[in-house]
């Protein structure tokens, strides 16, 4: 494939830095280089000496002296090459991606790690998307139909999935990168709802001539995630292997699982009779749909602000957020079932007093 053909003016004029490539060959350099090239501070110099983290199972996550010089450090713009090959690994045995042994021309899949899967998209956007282009999507959105449009007309395909790993029922949805087969899908993960999102640490998966250019990207902004992040999450993962890992997802899938429970039966029990909804399959948000109210912006960002009740109108998630939209999206991951409750019953007579 092409891929020259969809980058941006902006994106076709980057160059690799000079500097960062000279800094990825000293870390991958023996001892015995003596290198005069890298513009990095002394580690001798940094006030931090060593840490331990204690994670909940009782293990040790332990930064000896060595280790914190390199945390403190800068680190390769694509990732640290032990936390990219472990989620190389576990991008294959989740999505089984047909571009996995594809030739870099063909759009091999290969992998970055980015600030969050929000910066993956604010690069991939960067690299792709001119002022004034067109851009393909429909609300909601029917990956068949998108699928079959892509491969008719050549186009690519952004996958943003931060909530893949909160699927409450298995076998988890089938992704676009599952079947790509052509090479344009390029897919955003995100560890923030899993692990931590002050953690910051999102990793973006596509074809590798893409995936090496959102680094260029990410070479003339961030730099590069987080060393010390990066090295905290990737020996936290070697430690737990793919099946501790997964183990860990499930729990914390059951922990969402329970709260949209609680959600739900408080929403039949306060909203059922001036709004409607569906269970959600995964995620940490319920969408209720408010009868009689074609626009719930006045009814949520003033009268039930009143009521000190915080949601957010449907219509902020629109393409043009000043269409009527009547949904309004509750959060269910940090309120307890008792907030949950209170919070619809206020929703409920504000609902009634506006019809």
């Amino acid at each position: 494939m092409n891929y020259a053909r969809f980058l941006t003016a902006v994106s076709a004029a980057r160059k690799p830095s000079p500097i960062r490539m000279l800094t990825e060959i000293q870390q991958r350099s023996p001892p015995s280089m003596i290198s005069l090239a890298a513009g990095a501070p002394n580690p001798n110099t940094f006030p931090f000496q060593s840490c331990s983290i204690q994670v909940k199972n009782g293990d040790m996550l332990t930064f000896d002296e060595t280790m914190m010089k390199r945390a403190l450090q800068y680190s390769a713009s694509s990732g640290i090459p032990e936390l990219l090959t472990w989620m190389k690994n576990l991008q294959k045995n989740l999505h089984s991606p047909p571009t996995a042994n594809y030739s870099a021309e063909k759009g091999q899949m290969d992998m970055c790690v980015t600030t969050g899967s929000q910066e993956g998209l604010c690069k991939v956007f960067e690299m792709l998307v001119n002022p004034g282009d067109n851009v393909l999507l429909d609300a909601p959105t029917y990956s068949g139909t998108l699928a079959a449009l892509a491969r008719q007309y050549d186009l690519l395909i952004i996958e943003d999935d931060p909530y893949y790993f909160l699927q409450f029922d298995k076998p988890w949805a089938p992704t676009f990168l599952s079947m790509d087969v052509d090479g344009r899908i390029i897919r955003t993960d995100s560890f923030s709802k899993i692990l931590s999102s002050g953690l910051r640490i999102g990793f973006v998966t596509g074809p590798k001539p893409l995936v090496d250019r959102v680094v260029l990207h990410i070479q003339a902004s961030t730099m590069h995630t987080s060393t010390f992040t990066q090295l905290m999450v990737s020996q936290l993962l070697h430690g737990w292997g793919q099946e501790g890992f997964l183990n860990h997802v499930d729990g914390v899938i059951e922990f969402y699982r329970t709260q949209r429970d609680a959600m739900l039966s408080s929403a039949d029990k306060w909203l059922k009779d001036v709004a409607e909804w569906h269970a959600p399959a995964a995620g940490m948000f319920l969408w209720i749909k408010v009868k009689g109210v074609a626009d719930t912006q006045k009814l949520i960002m003033e009268k039930a602000l009143e009521k000190e009740v915080l949601l957010v109108p449907g219509g902020v998630f629109m393409i043009n957020s000043s269409d009527p939209c009547p949904y309004v999206r509750a959060a269910f991951s940090l309120s307890t079932p008792q907030q949950i409750d209170e919070a619809f019953k206020r929703l409920s007579a504000l609902i009634k007093e506006s019809l």
